[in-house]
């Protein structure tokens, strides 16, 4: 993270992952993955289609059962493979630790925006809706849209809903916050908005681990920026040093096709492809 962005850090990683695997059905998706990430701290995962990204992070907190290795959040440690009543009590702890926004909102369209964002409180930590509501207008507050509060999904923009969807997860008030690709469903003139909402938590010191194909978020807001290919970690640096000087030939195409706006116009493709599904 650059001077502007002022953070203190534990000495012990908020996310610990080690020889981490992913196999769908022959396919090897992850590769003996191990990363750590520290409290207060904002790691930008980058890589071309494919080659990971989210299904690491959908690992995390087990959305993508992980078939080898060992994942730690905030100090709650969980092998792959377990099975039994035990084991799914400890992925529902490790999902109350971790905040998942993803490429699409998936907001509840008969809810009311205040109604999304105190969905989570009331269903699975059981507060009161008193109490739901006052964290969620706390966090929509946080987020520029506590004015929105009883408008429905339906009647707001693609940014807007996003913001919602960062409001729902902040709501839940977890320890990390994990990020999916935010900004790829939007349309260009709505990502800033985003964003902008992303380096402000950044500011506040929450723990961030994001896929992102913005190249300038990473620059200005990343503390280090983690490199995937064919399913491994191939390079992590800071991203002053990253994007100056990569130690990896891959990582090197990779920059140049973002500079040269061939890997944009490839995620906008698969974008609207997704759109025309």
């Amino acid at each position: 993270m650059n001077e502007t962005w002022v953070v203190h850090m534990s000495a012990e990683p908020l996310i610990r992952i080690q020889g981490l695997h992913k196999w769908f059905g022959m396919l090897h998706v992850l590769n003996d993955i191990c990363l750590d990430v520290m409290h207060r701290e904002v790691v930008c995962l980058i890589g071309r289609s494919g080659s990971g990204k989210s299904t690491l992070l959908r690992s995390i907190n087990f959305l993508e059962e992980p078939s080898a290795g060992t994942i730690e959040v905030d100090g709650l440690s969980i092998e792959a493979g377990g099975k039994g009543r035990l084991h799914r009590q400890m992925v529902h702890e490790l999902r109350l630790k971790t905040g998942m926004v993803f490429q699409e909102f998936n907001l509840f369209p008969h809810m009311s925006v205040l109604e999304n964002v105190m969905e989570g409180p009331v269903m699975v930590k059981r507060l009161s809706k008193t109490a739901a509501a006052e964290i969620a207008e706390a966090n929509l507050d946080r987020v520029g849209l506590l004015f929105k509060k009883d408008e429905y999904p339906n009647r707001l923009s693609g940014g807007q809903k996003q913001r919602v969807a960062i409001a729902r997860a902040l709501a839940m008030e977890p320890r990390v916050m994990l990020f999916d690709e935010p900004t790829s469903a939007l349309d260009p003139e709505l990502i800033g908005e985003v964003l902008n909402v992303m380096k402000k938590l950044a500011l506040e010191g929450t723990t961030m681990l994001v896929v992102t194909h913005e190249m300038g978020f990473a620059r200005e807001v990343a503390d280090r920026v983690a490199v995937m290919a064919d399913g491994e970690i191939i390079e992590t640096a800071k991203p002053e040093d990253l994007f100056r000087a990569p130690s990896e030939p891959r990582t090197k195409a990779l920059i140049e096709g973002y500079r040269s706006g061939t890997h944009d116009q490839d995620a906008r493709s698969r974008t609207a492809a997704k759109r025309r599904k």
